[in-house]
């Protein structure tokens, strides 16, 4: 098992940046290939980027692409999503999932609390 944390949310004016933190612990052996996706009220939850395990490989919604950057630092067992004009629509909230690779939320195992982790305009 392997448990995600998110941090770094909070509010963004227009045209401002913010960078979001994914935190793993427990069983990290799992820790292989990381996802972002984020909820707007009353929407689908949504893909954002993805990074695999070495971080050479990553993928971007295309509504992000240009604006997002997706990273990581395997020593510090962290994913990272910086993005820059992020365009909430109202309160987005944001997760991360590991345990998977894809594009869709049933790609992924393991998935973080999301609500300590919300970006607002």
């Amino acid at each position: 098992q392997v448990q995600l944390v998110e941090s770094g949310g909070g509010l963004v004016q227009a045209g401002g940046s913010l960078r979001l933190s994914c935190a793993a612990s427990g069983r990290t052996v799992n820790w292989y290939d990381v996802g972002w996706f984020r909820q707007a009220p009353g929407k689908e939850r949504e893909f954002v980027a993805t990074i695999n395990r070495s971080g050479g490989t990553t993928n971007y919604a295309d509504s992000v692409e240009g604006r997002f950057t997706i990273s990581r630092d395997n020593a510090k067992n962290k994913v990272y999503l910086q993005m820059n004009s992020p365009k909430p629509e109202g309160t987005d909230v944001y997760y991360c999932a590991t345990g998977g690779w894809g594009t869709e939320t049933h790609d992924y195992n393991y998935w973080g609390q999301g609500p300590h982790d919300t970006v607002s305009s």
